[in-house]
């Protein structure tokens, strides 16, 4: 008996759909560009900023085909007079008979009700929008229909839409693996063309600074902000990793956590006195600097609004002249106002038992030592935060206002603290060149081409290690680079001192240990020949990014450091506790994460890779 045998057709497998966000139930850009080619045929939702845009006009549909009513209508219109097809033919006769033909025909004319203009609509086009969200480099093409919505509503830069449709492949070869095709446009948020600031090509760092609000939309700092979020990510996982525990350090403190910083105070009496005084101080002036200063904005709104049309200049002139005019007596008027105010305060100086806290407090500008009192408790613990520091000096490598990963170990000493910040410092760098490819490749391409291959030695090797004396005599022999120091010991190394070692001599990180102690805080453990438990790790291009010590634990030498500093002793007696009640070895480090984000993204200056920078003179929002 013959065995039978059966065939099956082979069964299509369609690929699951795209999951979309679940709180905003769209799909990231990011998610279909990954994906490509099996996510064709899919029905989306994307959101996102339009980066650059263009509009195609189709081409004029053909006449529609005669049809057989068409013909009908032709032959019961056969009875028209040859006059009247002349008339509607041939403009030329019908001038003629209007000139020569008398009356009938003028009157005839104007008997005819007048006909309205007709409206031209306008040609049927196709939008192509390229869509970022903020996922990643790449962004999507959109197409748009213009009986879908009006192109002239999504061309500019910076428009922001909801848009459901189809992914479909793009009908032209490109660089596009996958297009969108707009089916409905859910939501439109127009932009104005002139003063959007990113409508022109091409904007500096330094001119985005001014928008801070703007420049996310930026192809380069979005990417070094998801570069700043993997390396944030990262500090945490290496932390959890190695069992540390997380504090959170506090913003406003008492105490000078340097001994020699410049930070900002903390008070609310000054507010009080403005409040309550200043209408006694400038009344008398009879002009209101508020008054001054609003009609200066509105004189500054007229002028733009002159430069933009262009038909007047003399007009234009009149008004620059009349505002300058207005800047300069709200200058003048605010420098009055503020010495007076200071001549107040002066006069009547105000009571720190009436301010909110009753001593002097300021912005912190470390938790080392908050974290000791922790590590004495928790063994080892570390915190993530910003720390202030009130320096007005013009750097590309500070800011007012820079975060911080700051730890401290408990039982441990200075060795133990530089192998923790080195295998800090290489895990950062590893975790960047493995989860963020993408961004480091357009980094490479667009801001250093050498930023994953300075990754990659980081990774692969370590830091030339050094002592303090060493690294003098390194500068002191060097023939191809002259100092204005006299290197004997003690000697503060400056910045270029520290870059010329490392971009110059072993051009790749450096680790100096044991510093003179007028270089370093009260608080780093003495040696006996008059150096202190503290590092340094440089870096190329950036310089110091991280420094740290092992802390004195003996209560007789940090309290007469305290004393040969001159430190109000009072403000330390929480920090001397520690060494009375179950003192214990202790290190730890200060990692300055946004020089950290500087480094791996090969940027020149810090406040190009912090959100919203605050420096010397310069807080925007």
């Amino acid at each position: 008996m013959a065995t039978q045998e059966y065939y099956t057709p082979s069964l299509r497998i369609d690929p699951p759909p795209v999951t979309p966000l679940k709180y905003s139930n769209r799909v990231r850009v990011k998610t279909l560009l990954e994906k490509r080619e099996s996510v064709v045929a899919q029905r989306v939702v994307v959101g996102g900023w339009v980066k650059s845009a263009k509009e195609v006009e189709k081409s004029s549909p053909p006449p529609p085909p005669l049809t057989d009513d068409a013909v009908d209508d032709t032959r019961k219109n056969k009875d028209v007079s040859c006059v009247e097809i002349l008339q509607s033919r041939i403009p030329l006769i019908r001038n003629i008979l209007e000139v020569f033909g008398g009356s009938g025909y003028s009157q005839k004319k104007k008997r005819e009700p007048s006909v309205p203009p007709k409206v031209v609509p306008p040609k049927p086009s196709t939008a192509y929008l390229l869509l970022s969200d903020g996922s990643c480099v790449g962004s999507l093409q959109v197409v748009v229909d213009s009986s879908v919505a009006a192109p002239s509503r999504l061309l500019a830069t910076g428009t922001c839409i909801l848009v459901e449709g189809q992914l479909q492949r793009p009908s032209s070869e490109g660089k596009h693996a996958i297009e969108l095709k707009a089916e409905k446009i859910l939501h439109i948020g127009t932009v104005d063309y002139d003063k959007y600031p990113l409508s022109k090509k091409r904007i500096p760092l330094e001119m985005l600074r001014d928008f801070a609000q703007f420049r996310p939309r930026t192809t380069t700092v979005a990417t070094v902000m998801r570069i700043r979020s993997a390396l944030s990510f990262a500090v945490h996982s290496f932390f959890h990793k190695h069992e540390f525990i997380g504090v959170q350090i506090p913003t406003i403190t008492a105490t000078d956590c340097e001994g020699f910083s410049n930070m900002f105070q903390v008070t609310t009496l000054n507010q009080k006195a403005e409040k309550q005084n200043l209408n006694t101080i400038y009344e008398s002036d009879g002009v209101n600097l508020e008054v001054i200063k609003a009609a200066a904005k509105e004189k500054s709104n007229l002028v733009e609004q002159l430069k933009r049309s262009e038909s007047n200049r003399e007009a234009l002139a009149a008004a620059v002249q009349d505002l300058r005019k207005t800047n300069e007596l709200a200058s003048q008027l605010e420098a009055r106002e503020k010495k007076k105010l200071g001549t107040y305060l002066k006069d009547n100086k105000a009571d720190s038992s009436k301010d909110f806290f009753h001593s002097q407090t300021y912005l912190t500008i470390s938790g080392r030592l908050h974290l000791e009192s922790y590590a004495c408790a928790l063994g080892n613990v570390y915190s993530f935060g910003p720390r202030f520091q009130a320096d007005k000096t013009d750097s590309s490598k500070l800011a007012a206002e820079m975060w911080m990963v700051e730890v401290e170990m408990a039982f441990s000493q200075l060795k133990d603290s530089m192998n923790c910040a080195n295998d800090l410092f290489k895990y950062l760098c590893k975790w960047v060149l493995e989860n963020c490819s993408e961004d480091m490749n357009f980094v490479s391409e667009r801001i250093n081409k050498d930023c994953i291959n300075r990754l990659q030695q980081i990774v692969s090797g370590s830091p030339e290690t050094m002592s303090y004396n060493e690294a003098i005599d390194v500068l002191r022999k060097a023939e191809d680079k002259k100092f204005d120091t006299n290197f004997e010991s003690g000697v503060v190394l400056t910045s270029e001192h520290l870059s010329y070692l490392a971009d110059n001599i072993y051009k790749k990180p450096i680790m100096i240990y044991n510093y003179p102690k007028e270089a370093k805080p009260f608080y780093v453990r003495q040696n006996d020949d008059g150096t202190v438990d503290a590092f340094d790790l440089i870096v190329p291009k950036v310089g110091t990014i991280i420094s740290g010590s092992q802390n004195e634990e003996r209560l007789n030498l940090i309290s007469s450091r305290i004393n040969e500093l001159g430190l109000p002793r009072e403000k330390y007696e929480w920090y001397l506790d520690l060494r009375q009640n179950g003192t214990v070895k202790h290190s730890g480090f200060s990692l300055r994460f946004d020089l950290m984000v500087l480094f791996a993204t090969g940027l020149l200056n810090v406040r190009d890779v912090i959100p919203f920078p605050r420096s010397y003179g310069m807080v925007n929002n």
